[in-house]
């Protein structure tokens, strides 16, 4: 995988599970060729959405088995790589390629918001441990910790396999400016679901998806659309997505992301505690929005 492999509509994607709470790997095989199958150029696991904070090392390395297994070399299986200490960030990485992935996205520590000379260390240990092609995650609003462009740009000048940056700060700004000192070098991939249109305006690459785990033929149609400037069409589409797009910018995206995929036959809204499954009014004003959306479904381009 290089930097040009870092493009698209990359799902990051949900982790199915079973009544009992264990990884429903049928379920994730059967998931993962179906986006595939609709166009999508990569599939990424299990970061936030994949409540890879629930699962252990070992359930990591089966997933990502699994998801190899499903789409063998079509397109790039990416690891997401999310730990609390640095070195099982790093243990992370190298399981990740024995287990065929063949791209990381590369995570900043979960819960510890250090100040850049740490989480420089981190990173660059991360990076460092592989040969994998490696994508930075930026995303301060969920984990605290924000990478600005310069410090981006310091990442891409030391480290020949970063390759690409997802960026989550929700800020569009934040894609003219990395590009304003890294030109280029990097591949630049937005990872807010309601941002994407704009986020493609100013240059994106890619979109490291959520609402796609449900409506694939819909994102890539939209992705595309915008991408070749067709802004009528892109408009209408998105004006149409945009109440679903908007649950991955909330605390509860991944319930609301799993019941959307329940709703469409691809999938169940079981979700792995702390969290517990929506009740009472916020499932039923979710469920509401979902049916009224899926009703009013564009059809195939």
């Amino acid at each position: 995988m290089n930097r040009s492999d870092w493009r698209g509509v990359m799902p990051a994607i949900t982790t199915p599970f079973n009544p009992d709470l264990s990884i429903d790997h049928g379920a994730a095989a059967r998931h993962v060729a179906w986006l595939v199958e609709h166009g999508c150029s990569g599939i990424v696991t299990p970061g936030s959405l994949g409540e890879g904070g629930t699962l252990s090392h070992d359930e990591r390395i089966a997933m990502w088995g699994t998801c190899v297994g499903a789409v063998g070399r079509k397109v790039p299986v990416v690891a997401a790589i999310s730990a609390l200490t640095t070195a099982e960030a790093v243990r992370q990485a190298r399981d990740a390629r024995a287990a065929g992935c063949v791209g990381l996205m590369v995570l900043p520590p979960y819960v510890y918001r250090g100040e850049w000379r740490e989480m420089r260390a981190h990173l660059s240990s991360v990076i460092a441990a592989t040969d994998l092609s490696c994508m930075l995650y930026n995303n301060p609003i969920a984990y605290g910790t924000d990478f600005v462009p310069e410090q981006v740009a310091e990442l891409a000048s030391s480290f020949p396999n970063l390759h690409a940056v997802k960026e989550s700060s929700a800020d569009v700004r934040r894609i003219t400016a990395i590009r304003s000192l890294v030109g280029d070098r990097l591949a630049l991939l937005v990872g807010v679901d309601d941002l994407i249109v704009e986020g493609i305006g100013a240059g994106a690459a890619g979109w490291i998806a959520g609402l796609v785990n449900a409506l694939p033929r819909e994102s890539v149609d939209l992705f595309e659309l915008a991408r070749a400037g067709k802004r009528a069409e892109a408009e209408a589409l998105y004006k149409w997505f945009l109440p679903l797009l908007r649950m991955d910018v909330v605390p509860e995206f991944v319930h609301l992301i799993k019941l959307a995929q329940q709703e469409v036959g691809m999938g169940s809204e079981r979700v792995r505690p702390p969290r517990l499954m929506l009740e009472g009014a916020k499932r039923a004003v979710a469920l509401h929005t979902i049916r009224e959306a899926v009703r009013a479904r564009p059809g195939p381009r």
